[in-house]
């Protein structure tokens, strides 16, 4: 038997988020080139918007890791 957490969409745009923020920081790493900068770097209050949506969820997908959460049988 093999369980899986349903995401409902908050985990799922959390989990998006925070697979664009570690692309983004792994191409500011290695490139020195900061995607979200480029995109809105105009408007740097949409940037830090960006930011602490990025870091709110990787504390969510953190936490849902940490605690399993509701599983549905396959």
């Amino acid at each position: 038997m093999t369980s899986v957490k349903k995401l409902n969409g908050l985990d799922w745009a959390a989990l998006i988020l925070s697979i664009v923020g570690a692309v983004n920081w792994g191409l500011v790493g290695a490139f020195n080139f900061n995607l979200v900068d480029v995109i809105f770097g105009s408007w740097p209050v949409i940037v830090r918007i960006v930011y602490v949506f990025v870091g709110a969820s990787g504390i969510l997908v953190l936490v849902n890791v940490g605690k399993g959460g509701e599983t549905k049988e396959l």
